[in-house]
């Protein structure tokens, strides 16, 4: 039996155990959804990879403390949320920050905080742009509940509240999107247009 056959609650104990090869099996099973859970809390490639990049080492190090009460994949999903939004918590506090004097620095943060111009061409990156619009616990809600496909239970336990809460945040965020979203349904749609009036036959006779 290969590494990739074991099941993620074995890679994560053999990790633990001291398997120096295990944890990275489990992150390359699991790493398209969780960057997915990352760009879409985020709706930035690059604050998207800083924070998966976080949570990574945050489960490397942590993984003796996990206890069995969830799926590896939702103990994973949380850490990677978690860490989301204390990228976001850290990128206000830096906003506050004065700006530096030096031209140079100050073009490089602004181009931090530009959309991924790429994403911006398509559906996808309208839809991760409207997602931006939301304060970060609502857009943490809607990711695991509407998109992740957990349970409100499940997201109550993931972001730590109480599942009132979550069904709260995803009210609120669903009714913040949904003129954004439906702007977007209607770009979607062709246009309408008009048949042409049948020409007109002309006239018998000699016209006169």
């Amino acid at each position: 039996m290969t590494d990739d056959d074991l099941s993620d609650e074995t890679l994560l104990s053999r990790h633990v155990a001291g398997d120096p090869d295990a944890f990275g099996v489990l992150f390359a099973r699991h790493r398209d959804r969780l960057w997915a859970i990352a760009l879409r809390t985020l709706g930035n490639r690059e604050d998207a990879a800083d924070a998966l990049q976080d949570a990574m080492i945050s489960a490397f190090r942590r993984a003796e403390g996990f206890r069995g009460g969830s799926a590896v994949t939702t103990w994973l999903h949380r850490i990677v949320v978690n860490a989301c939004l204390d990228h976001v918590r850290r990128a206000k506090v830096r906003s506050a920050d004065p700006l530096p004097e030096d031209p140079e620095r100050v073009t490089a943060l602004a181009a931090q905080t530009q959309p991924d111009p790429v994403d911006q061409l398509t559906d996808r990156g309208a839809v991760l742009a409207a997602l931006r619009t939301l304060p970060e616990d609502q857009r943490a809600a809607l990711v695991l509940v509407d998109m992740e496909g957990y349970s409100v239970a499940e997201a109550a336990q993931m972001l730590d509240c109480a599942p009132g809460t979550i069904k709260s945040r995803c009210a609120r965020g669903r009714a913040r999107l949904h003129p954004h979203l439906a702007d977007l349904r209607n770009q979607a749609e062709p246009a309408r247009v008009e048949p042409l009036s049948a020409p007109h036959e002309p006239m018998g006779g000699d016209g006169s």
